[in-house]
């Protein structure tokens, strides 16, 4: 199975904080988690298996950063 890149949009919300976890208990396969939110957000982190992952500013052009 190959790896993948997800965004999580809303990442500090009640949604985003549950897609993270889910991402974490079902191990799934990551190339890369990008945590996205509105600027309120912006410089909080989130953990993910151990490591703390800042979220960034969901932005018009924020589809770019998976590419």
């Amino acid at each position: 199975m190959g790896k993948y890149r997800v965004a999580v949009v809303g990442a500090t919300g009640a949604v985003g904080i549950e897609m993270v976890k889910m991402l974490e208990s079902r191990k799934f396969p990551l190339k890369s988690l990008r945590l996205l939110a509105s600027e309120r957000s912006v410089g909080k982190t989130v953990k993910y298996n151990g490591k703390d992952i800042m979220v960034e500013l969901l932005t018009a052009d924020s589809r770019r950063i998976l590419m």
